[in-house]
């Protein structure tokens, strides 16, 4: 069975009266997600996160300690997927621009938006988990 790795983030940023999550919507497939992506030769976990999220966003952020969240699942019967998920804040206003070769639409939503939006349970527990984070501090 051949493997594979990515590694992406829950963005999110503080807006005055809630938390806003940064989704992204994929052409193929059409589905709802955090942004993510290949580890490239030489990258660390986070390096590849960052650059993701921004190759993907536009946008720049900084991960917050103390949360590393893996899932993995099949894809057919020959590839096993290792996605690793830090938790990521955005650092200043950058605009989101989208990579428009893979990404259709990339949106901020409320914490019930985005357990809406996500098409996966993976992502929806990941999520959660990120969001307890998120508010104790």
């Amino acid at each position: 069975m051949r493997k594979e790795k990515s590694c992406g983030g829950v963005v999110f940023k503080r807006e005055p009266r809630n938390l806003q999550f940064l989704l992204i919507k994929h052409r193929k497939g059409g589905h709802w997600a955090f942004p993510k992506g290949h580890v490239e030769a030489g990258e660390t976990e986070e390096q590849t996160a960052k650059r993701e999220i921004w190759e993907e966003t536009g946008v720049h952020v900084h991960m917050l300690e103390g949360f590393r969240e893996m899932v993995s699942y099949k894809i057919g019967r020959d590839v096993k997927k290792d996605v690793v998920y830090f938790l990521c804040e955005i650092d200043g206003d950058d605009p989101v621009r989208i990579q428009e070769e893979e990404i259709i639409e990339a949106s901020f939503f409320t914490p019930g938006q985005v357990m809406k939006r996500l098409t996966y349970q993976n992502d929806k527990n990941t999520f959660q988990k990120a969001l307890e984070m998120v508010k104790s501090r």
